[in-house]
C-alpha cells in the first residue's frame, strides 16, 4: 500500500468560485427519454448546478485565488509554488499554470505545474504540493483545482462548474498531513472521453451523435459506466480511509468531519454507513453545486464548514475518487483558517487578454 506523511505543513486558507448562472434540474433540462427530474434529484442529491458557456476553469480559479490572497494578506511575490489541477485546461499547450502565474502576478521564480486528474485531483494535488514544500525551502504554496468541463454533454444534470484555491504554508512543528493512495487503471474506460486525444485523434466522426442508454453523445463527450463507478467508490473509499487510520494508528472515532468527493448522494450515504459515521460528520453540497470534480472537496469545506473551522483544531479526513480509476485519502488538522464565502462570477468577468 502507498502511504505518505509530510510534517511541518498546514492549511492557511481555502476559497471557491462558481459561475453566477444557476441551472435547476427540471424535466425540461435533459434530453433523455429515461430522465425523470424528481427521481434524479432524490437519487443523486443534485437539485441545481452553476454553469457557464463563457467562463473557464482558470477564470474561476483566478477569482478564487485573488480573494484568498487578499484575505490572507500574502504578497504575490511570496508564493513559491503553484499547482493547477484540472482536466479542462485552457489550451492543449501551454500549461494553464503558466498563464495563471502571469494573470495572478506571481513571481517569475515561482514553480508552476499542471496536473491532469479529475475527482481525486485535490487530494493528489495536496500531496504533491506538500511534498514540494517539505524541505522548508518553499514556504508558501497554492493549489488551484476545479473543472468547467465543456466535454460533458451540455444538458448533463450531474455536473457543475467550480474553481478553488487552497493555500498551504511550511511552519516548523506543525503536525502535517497523512495520505493513502490507490490507482486501478483497469477501469480507465469507466469514465472516459473516447476521442480527441492522441490515442483516437479528432475526426469528422468524433462529432456524430450516437445513442447510449437513451441519451445522445458525441465521442468528444464524457461517458460513464455508472454501476462500475458505484461499486468502485463504495468499496475502495471506505477501505482507503480505514487503511490510513490503521497505518498511522489514528482513531476513526476522533474524526470531526469526513469530506468526500461529491459524486452522488447514494454513494456518499453508503460510504457514511459503511464507516459507521453520523450524517452530520459527512457534509454534502450536491444540492447546491452538483458534482464539481476536483473542486468538490474544497467547495464542500467552504460552503458547509467555514464557520465550524474558525475556532479550535478540527480533525478532517478527505477522500477524492473517480476517473482513472484513482483515489487518495488525506487526514489533517485545521484551525482558524481563512475561508471566504463562495464567490459568484459573471460571464463578463472572463479573461479576454489571454484568449489566443
Amino acid at each position: 500500500m502507498s502511504f505518505l506523511r509530510i510534517k511541518n505543513i498546514k492549511v492557511a486558507g481555502i476559497s471557491a468560485c462558481v459561475p453566477e448562472t444557476i441551472v435547476r434540474n427540471t424535466n425540461s433540462v435533459v434530453n433523455n427519454v429515461h430522465y425523470d427530474a424528481e427521481s434524479f434529484v432524490k437519487s443523486t442529491g443534485v437539485a441545481q448546478r452553476h454553469m457557464s458557456e463563457e467562463l473557464t476553469t482558470s477564470d474561476l480559479c483566478y477569482k478564487a485565488t485573488n480573494k484568498l490572497l487578499d484575505d490572507l494578506g500574502w504578497e504575490r511575490e511570496s508564493i513559491d509554488v503553484m499547482l493547477f489541477v484540472s482536466q479542462s485546461q485552457d489550451f492543449i499547450l501551454p500549461a494553464t499554470s503558466c498563464i495563471l502565474q502571469d494573470r495572478l502576478k506571481l513571481s517569475k521564480n515561482c514553480f508552476c505545474e499542471d496536473i491532469s486528474l479529475g475527482c481525486s485531483g485535490w487530494t493528489y494535488g495536496m500531496a504533491t504540493l506538500a511534498s514540494l514544500m517539505s524541505s522548508g525551502e518553499m514556504k508558501r504554496g497554492l493549489l488551484l483545482a476545479g473543472d468547467a468541463k465543456k466535454h460533458y454533454p451540455a444538458d448533463d444534470p450531474l455536473f457543475g462548474y467550480a474553481g478553488t484555491a487552497t493555500a498551504i504554508e511550511y511552519i516548523e512543528g506543525e503536525r502535517g498531513f497523512y495520505f493513502n493512495f490507490g490507482t486501478d487503471g483497469s477501469g480507465y474506460a469507466d469514465i472516459i472521453v473516447p476521442e480527441g486525444g492522441s490515442r483516437n485523434p479528432l475526426s469528422p466522426d468524433s462529432f456524430r451523435k450516437e445513442t447510449v442508454d437513451g441519451k445522445e453523445y458525441s465521442r468528444l463527450e464524457t461517458r460513464m459506466k455508472g454501476m462500475n463507478v458505484f461499486l468502485f467508490a463504495t468499496s475502495k473509499v471506505p477501505l482507503s480511509v480505514k487503511h490510513l487510520y490503521e497505518h498511522y494508528k489514528l482513531d476513526l472515532n476522533s474524526i470531526d468531519y469526513l469530506v468526500l468527493h461529491q459524486s452522488n448522494l447514494k454513494i456518499l450515504n453508503l460510504i457514511q454507513r459503511i464507516l459507521k459515521l453520523p450524517k452530520e460528520k459527512v457534509p454534502t453540497c450536491l444540492d447546491e453545486f452538483g458534482n464539481t470534480s476536483s473542486a468538490s472537496i474544497p467547495i464542500t469545506i467552504v460552503s458547509r464548514l467555514s464557520e465550524k473551522l474558525n475556532g479550535n483544531k478540527k480533525d478532517i479526513t478527505c477522500c477524492g475518487y473517480g476517473v482513472g480509476l484513482s483515489w487518495a485519502t488525506l487526514n489533517m488538522q485545521v484551525s482558524n483558517i481563512k475561508i471566504p464565502k463562495v464567490i459568484f462570477m459573471a460571464n463578463e468577468e472572463k479573461d479576454m487578454n489571454h484568449l489566443a
